[in-house]
């Protein structure tokens, strides 16, 4: 079967690569799986990808895998390319704002350091 890829992923620096490393195989497998959805979905399920409340173009994706819920923080540019930035396993109901201020400053160096500029609309 041959799958046509709509969008490409692509990790910022570091920091999500860390986050990955610390999983467990499983968990590892099923970040992998939502990965690939979000790749060559038409449209991507929210229940995996959704846009961050109150910020500029701050994406999650959520995974969730037994009991555990983890959330990597992305953005888009040029619309096809997905950017993650951080990831962390989320232990309450309200996701720490202290994640959500980190994803935006890498946010803000990504586009810097790739277009000179600040993230576009």
């Amino acid at each position: 079967m041959v799958v046509n890829q709509i969008r490409q992923v692509i990790f910022y620096k570091h920091y999500f690569e860390e986050f990955f490393n610390r999983q467990t195989e499983k968990v590892k497998e099923k970040i992998d799986h939502i990965l690939f959805v979000i790749t060559i979905a038409d449209r991507i399920p929210v229940k995996f990808f959704k846009h961050v409340e109150g910020t500029d173009g701050l994406y999650e994706i959520r995974v969730e895998y037994g009991g555990n819920i983890y959330r990597i923080f992305s953005c888009l540019d040029e619309g096809r390319l997905v950017v993650l930035l951080n990831g962390f396993q989320k232990k309450s109901q309200k996701t720490p704002f202290g994640e959500i201020d980190k994803a935006l400053k890498l946010k803000q160096d990504y586009f810097e350091e790739t277009h000179g500029s600040h993230p576009q609309k």
